[in-house]
């Protein structure tokens, strides 16, 4: 969860995102961009459109290539969501299976003192 937020509140232009993060940056089978290891899956789009929306622009985009894990198969050949423990994102929280894990913005978050005492 802290390294997707970070991705998206952080612009590459101004920070190595896998350096930063220990990631690992895999070569994609379409797209330039890389995939990244870490991740169960790696989902590859051309974006096909993008629309203006005042603050914020909206990509139409193809799926061309989606890269699993191999651990995360399982004896029937499918995807076992399970051991994936996948988070989600909705109405600015990041969500396990079960429970929030983090904040939109937490990883680049200004600690308080009060946070502090507790680390």
């Amino acid at each position: 969860a802290f390294a997707t937020d970070y991705c998206g509140v952080v612009s590459g232009r101004d920070v190595d995102k896998f350096e930063k993060l220990g990631l690992t940056p895999l070569q994609g089978k379409v797209v330039k961009a890389p995939l990244i290891e870490e991740s169960p899956v790696n989902i590859e789009c051309l974006v096909k459109q993008k629309i203006a929306l005042g603050t914020h622009d909206m990509f139409l985009a193809q799926v061309v290539a989606v890269t699993v894990d191999d651990k995360y198969m399982n004896e029937k050949d499918s995807f076992d969501l399970q051991s994936a423990n996948p988070i989600v994102y909705s109405h600015g929280g990041y969500f396990t299976l079960d429970k929030e894990v983090g904040r939109f913005g937490y990883s680049v978050r200004k600690k308080t003192q009060k946070s502090k005492k507790k680390s």
